[in-house]
């Protein structure tokens, strides 16, 4: 297979099979199908109710050590894998993130997987797809309007426009939109306040949708943002302004999971996308339980490293889904444990064992935060690069055998679920023997107590050191009766601190909390560290300098 075609060149070359075939492949009813063209569809939820008595597969998490610039791979990985577990004979679902538009048109691009290992069809997942963010976008920006509106009209709510938490949202990056001012010119034109826009995917909304588990609950869960602060410093709702039932409106469609296939024609749920720093980073729980009632085995990941994307599927996604991974499989490449061993990007492709070595102690507490501080089984999935040496590899290997953990090779950018055979077999193996999930905190402890067993038991610091900031705003939270909410640690994703620099494993740091905020309808307290965008910004040379249109509407340049 040749390696110099574009994953959007790849992409082309398969011949995708209609999707009625691969919902009856996943053994959905027809009747439960809403089409959006030959080769996507959403998914009623009646399909999830019929099957409420029907055992579940088991679930499979694709996590990561933190990430670098040289790239992991986790989303092919989870693509080859799910591929993999097909190709040995099992029936296996892929449920996944959608990708949003800003990365796409940024630095990052699409999230669709890569080489052979890919969601199709790749260009509509990338882009419009179902129009899920739309929706979301909508919904966020009603609630903003219905907010001004209230304000504008007399404020009967007395909501003290300082103290508005609630931004508008557009799927896209634009730091323009970061800070602006609005209702200018006039009363007629609204109340002039310091406003601001996040990106779709850094929306509580986006969150809610995907932690709903029905309807109503997403109802009930909108109802319950809290927009502002009134002059008595309560909070007011979605409910005060009577939102709720017109934002449900909007996301109505939006609720039902969206069904695809791999480029080997696995059923993929492809769902939801919450930022994974931000906000909890895992595809929705609607799509995670809808593939567990069609598939033996559903491979699934969380964003990022496992420090924050598996710290918050484990504490955040599993406990208010009830839900429990059989295996977890951490993504790594040689060139990232290098970095993480002090290379510079530009010197990753010469054999240096010294530096794979030296960077093995990333990997090694991710290991130790699934299989101890979780208590789940690990597999290490070494994401094959061509500069790979035999002395790299074995280096890790070794490790890992030290731990009690497999590695395999995973070759799935070039050779499909081919490439993951061997993956597939070890994971089966694992899920065998049943696993008991443990959490990294208890919910009924005070909010400094779950900052700091995440520090300590995650990150390998010591502390968690609230700012007089933080501290009022967790006085506040507790006093209102948002103390016992999980933790959403909003931090780096480069480090185990929350000093992006700190690379590897570093240890005996503290980690410094800048603001407290509740996400009261999502259902989790957003702690923030750092400097974190809700709105990125463009590169220099953006990706969307470079994709087109040709005459016959084929795109190009979408990677």
């Amino acid at each position: 297979m040749s390696s110099y075609l574009t994953d959007i060149d790849i992409a082309k070359q398969v011949t995708l099979e209609p999707i009625d075939k691969i919902a009856d492949r996943a053994g959905i009813d027809q009747e439960s199908l809403s089409f959006y063209g030959k080769y996507k569809a959403k998914v009623d939820l009646k399909q999830l109710d019929a099957l409420a008595d029907k055992k579940d597969g088991k679930l499979i998490l694709v996590t990561a050590i933190s990430p670098t610039p040289a790239g992991e791979g986790k989303t092919t990985t989870s693509v080859g894998l799910a591929d993999g577990l097909s190709a040995i004979g099992e029936k296996a679902i892929l449920a996944l993130r959608e990708p949003s538009l800003g990365p796409v048109f940024g630095m990052k691009g699409g999230a669709a997987g890569g080489g052979y290992a890919q969601v199709v069809p790749m260009e509509d997942i990338n882009l419009h797809f179902t129009g899920d963010f739309h929706a979301i976008s909508a919904a966020n920006n009603l609630l903003a309007a219905m907010l001004d509106n209230h304000i504008h009209h007399g404020n009967a709510l007395a909501i003290d426009s300082r103290r508005i938490t609630w931004k508008r949202a557009v799927d896209m990056n634009d730091r323009q939109l970061r800070y602006i001012v609005d209702g200018l010119n006039g009363r007629t034109n609204g109340v002039p306040r310091e406003d601001g826009f996040e990106i779709t995917v850094a929306s509580e909304i986006m969150a809610i949708l995907c932690l709903a588990q029905n309807i109503t609950d997403l109802k009930e869960r909108l109802g319950r943002i809290i927009v502002a602060y009134n002059f008595d410093n309560q909070p007011v709702t979605a409910n005060d302004l009577k939102a709720a039932g017109a934002m449900t409106a909007l996301l109505k469609e939006a609720l039902n999971p969206n069904l695809v296939q791999t480029l080997e024609h696995t059923p993929a749920f492809v769902h939801g996308g919450p930022f994974a720093n931000i906000a909890h980073g895992c595809n929705s729980v609607l799509a995670t339980k809808m593939a567990l009632k069609h598939a033996d085995y559903v491979v699934t990941e969380a964003g990022f490293g496992a420090d924050l994307g598996a710290e918050k599927f484990l504490d955040i996604k599993c406990r208010l889904a009830d839900l429990k991974p059989s295996a977890v499989v951490v993504v790594a490449t040689i060139r990232a444990l290098k970095m993480h061993g002090g290379v510079s990007k530009k010197a990753l492709e010469p054999e240096n064992v010294e530096a794979v070595l030296n960077g093995l102690p990333n990997l090694e507490r991710h290991l130790f935060n699934i299989q101890e501080t979780f208590n789940l089984p690990a597999v290490v999935a070494i994401n094959k690069f061509p500069t790979d040496t035999k002395a790299e590899l074995e280096a890790v290997r070794k490790a890992c055998e030290a731990r009690g953990v497999e590695v395999s090779i995973s070759d799935v950018w070039a050779n499909g679920g081919a490439g993951a055979e061997d993956l597939a077999h070890k994971v089966v193996a694992m899920t065998k023997e049943e696993s008991e999930l443990t959490y990294a905190y208890e919910l009924d402890v005070p909010i400094q107590d779950k900052l700091d067993h995440i520090v300590q038991k995650v990150y390998g610091g010591t502390k968690a050191i609230l700012t007089p900031a933080a501290r009022r705003e967790g006085k506040q939270l507790e006093a209102l009766g948002f103390g016992k909410l999980p933790i959403c640690m909003a931090k780096t994703q480069y480090s185990f601190s929350d000093n992006p620099k700190l690379l590897g494993a570093p240890q005996g740091f503290e980690v410094t909390i800048r603001n407290l905020k509740v996400s009261a309808g999502a259902g989790f307290i957003v702690a923030l560290t750092g400097d974190i965008m809700t709105m990125p910004g463009l590169p220099k040379v953006p990706s969307a300098e470079s994709i087109d249109v040709a005459a016959d509407g084929t795109i190009t340049g979408l990677f």
